[in-house]
């Protein structure tokens, strides 16, 4: 017998709640979403469309009353860091392949539901910078981060800063199966270790990178493109 097909509710980039698909709370947005993730995210039930109701044995998480701090947990490695006391969110929005948009709808002591959110650690060749022309393979960058962030849940952690001085989120994003994609972007060559600031986890990226530099991976596959990044990178990008 085949399995019937979870059912696909919607969230929208700012609430906290999710909906069927004839909502009208869904005008502005209309993020799809398996049911069983919004509910363990920590969505609720729209009062006005009566979705779907939680799955059994799905509960929300509890409400965090501060953020998980990978430096003040003493997290060593990032993979050791763990997801159950991570605060969870969906990536809503995608600027670029270091930023994006994200909706937490059980947000820790001073942040939002709807949040700006700048990856610790990284830095990828620029493509929507306001003083900066496209740097070479921020395009690839970008769409990586596009496609593997877009919409999925993730999970937040943070380290001894919580915003910069654009007062957006810095946060390392982990997936489901534990990964931690800051470190996987600059493993794969779509990102630099970013290490004028210090951050927890700065010396295993460094090594990252210099592995995906001697692998040849992303834009280290050749000496052309690697010199061409560092012609054109800003010096003072966040």
């Amino acid at each position: 017998m085949a399995c019937a097909e979870e059912p696909v509710v919607y969230i929208t980039e700012t609430g906290r709640r999710y909906h069927r698909g004839d909502c009208c709370h869904l005008e502005r947005s209309r993020i799809p979403i398996p049911l069983s993730t919004a509910a363990s995210i920590g969505y609720e039930p729209c009062g006005n469309c009566n979705p779907p109701p939680p799955p059994e044995g799905i509960a929300a998480p509890a409400e965090a009353a501060e953020p998980y701090r990978l430096n003040v947990a003493g997290v060593t490695r990032c993979e050791a860091a763990e997801l159950d006391r991570m605060t969870r969110a969906v990536v809503v929005r995608h600027v670029d392949g270091d930023t994006v948009y994200v909706s937490i709808p059980r947000p820790p002591l001073n942040m939002r539901s709807y949040e700006s959110l700048r990856f610790i650690g990284v830095d990828t060749p620029e493509t929507v910078h306001p003083e900066d022309f496209v740097e070479s393979f921020g395009r690839q960058a970008s769409a990586f981060t596009r496609r593997n962030l877009l919409h999925q849940p993730v999970y937040l952690a943070f380290d001894w800063q919580l915003r910069d001085r654009y007062q957006r989120l810095l946060a390392y994003l982990y997936l489901a199966d534990g990964s931690c994609f800051n470190a996987v972007l600059v493993r794969e060559g779509f990102a630099h270790a970013y290490t004028r600031f210090p951050f927890q986890f700065l010396e295993e990226f460094r090594d990252l990178e210099r592995e995906a530099r001697e692998r040849g991976r992303g834009f280290w596959g050749s000496v052309e493109t690697y010199e061409e990044i560092n012609e054109t990178r800003p010096g003072t990008n966040p």
